[in-house]
């Protein structure tokens, strides 16, 4: 897998995670030299197995090194609609300041259309939803001077959450979590308990993205247990939220090589899922956190391929069958382990078949997810194409 952009990245990770040269190679078990090369942007390229185990010595997702979304400006100059979305998240000092809502105004239609953002997101339509972002934000502003002030800020939070979970996919962290944060201050206004620990997971994913492992496990474990402890995972929707930060935290444990608590994080999580379709269901499915049955398979098939072991990974997906409600960025994420796993087997058939599918139900996703790119560069590499690379190829852009 090529990219620009690799070097300064695996050097800003290593760095972020205080490690030296010598230590990284240590832990990933790639060659110093190899290391070297690339952050000193001699060696432009490495192999799909090169990128996996110095993701695993940095401790981040494999995308997190490869950059995701590919095509995004990582510089300060953005595009004019993205500097929207900055303005409506940070607005200028002495701005104008926000005002009451407008008399045709409806809280309810406002709910609608953050809602319909989420979907959007998760079907990868980012460019859609930062034309829509700083509307939503100002309208929910506007709507906590109205004649329901908790709505309005519960309102204010969801918009502010979706804006971070947009900057996080744009590369921008550091944006992202003071949108997040200032999120976290909405919820506190608001009425909904929940709504602060799921702007909580969306900060440990974050830190994640970040390399602040710890930092996430702890923010993870302490919202779920305050989830707990209000009494809220006797409905459907505490229950996903606790689920959703409780497999969070075993995420970051396992990217923090703390194996063994990672997978009695999950265990905890897959005993507690089959109860979400069992208890009385609350608020509208596209605000609140992904967690299922179909959601905890997913991820110890991720993890299973984060830890090594894709033969693992490869059973637990065998015959899945996802709920309807499982988001296509949740498809995206099955069906690209899956490949990843094939890859890691050497069977190049099984890959292709696996984003073939995932063309086949998320054809924006797989543009957007440099993962699929770095997949479908190292199948390519190969002497002989399986049946299906070359149409792979030719859409990802990868072809000669």
């Amino acid at each position: 897998m090529a990219t620009d952009d690799l070097g300064r990245t695996l050097r800003r990770l290593r760095r972020l995670a205080a490690l030296t040269q010598e230590d990284l190679a240590e832990r990933s078990e790639v060659s110093v030299d190899v290391i070297r090369q690339l952050e000193q942007r001699r060696k432009h390229s490495a192999r799909l197995p090169t990128l996996h185990a110095l993701a695993n010595g940095l401790g981040v997702e494999l995308t997190t090194l490869l950059g995701d979304p590919p095509a995004v400006s990582t510089g300060e100059n953005d595009g004019p609609r993205f500097v929207a979305v900055r303005r409506a998240i940070m607005p200028a000092l002495w701005g104008a300041q926000p005002t009451p809502p407008r008399p045709d105004f409806s809280l309810a239609t406002l709910r609608e259309q953050i809602a319909d953002g989420w979907t959007q997101y998760h079907a990868a339509e980012f460019d859609t939803v930062m034309k829509a972002l700083p509307d939503l934000i100002s309208d929910a502003r506007a709507a906590t001077l109205g004649d329901d002030e908790a709505a309005g800020f519960a309102a204010l939070g969801k918009a502010l959450q979706l804006a971070g979970h947009v900057a996080v996919r744009m590369g921008k962290t550091d944006l992202a979590l003071i949108s997040l944060e200032r999120a976290i201050e909405a919820a506190g206004q608001s009425s909904d308990p929940l709504l602060r620990p799921m702007i909580v997971n969306s900060v440990a994913w974050a830190y994640q993205r970040q390399g602040r492992l710890a930092d996430a496990l702890s923010i993870a474990l302490h919202a779920a247990g305050d989830v707990q402890r209000g009494g809220h995972t006797d409905t459907a929707d505490g229950l996903k939220v606790w689920g959703a930060l409780t497999m969070s935290a075993a995420t970051s444990a396992a990217r923090g090589n703390d194996y063994k608590r990672a997978a009695e994080l999950m265990a905890g999580a897959e005993a507690e899922a089959a109860r979400v379709a069992k208890l009385p269901q609350g608020s509208d499915s596209r605000m609140i956190s992904v967690f299922s049955p179909s959601s905890v398979r997913i991820e110890r098939v991720r993890l299973a391929v984060q830890y090594g072991h894709p033969e693992d990974a490869l059973a637990l997906a065998k015959g899945m069958r996802l709920s309807k409600d499982t988001p296509p960025s949740w498809r995206t994420w099955l069906l690209l382990d899956v490949a990843r796993a094939h890859t890691d087997l050497g069977e190049a058939a099984g890959a292709v078949k696996a984003l073939e599918s995932l063309r086949r139900v998320a054809p924006t996703w797989i543009q957007h997810h440099t993962l699929a790119v770095a997949i479908v560069r190292d199948l390519w590499a190969l002497p002989n194409h399986p049946p299906g690379l070359r149409s792979l190829a030719e859409f990802l852009g990868v072809a000669d």
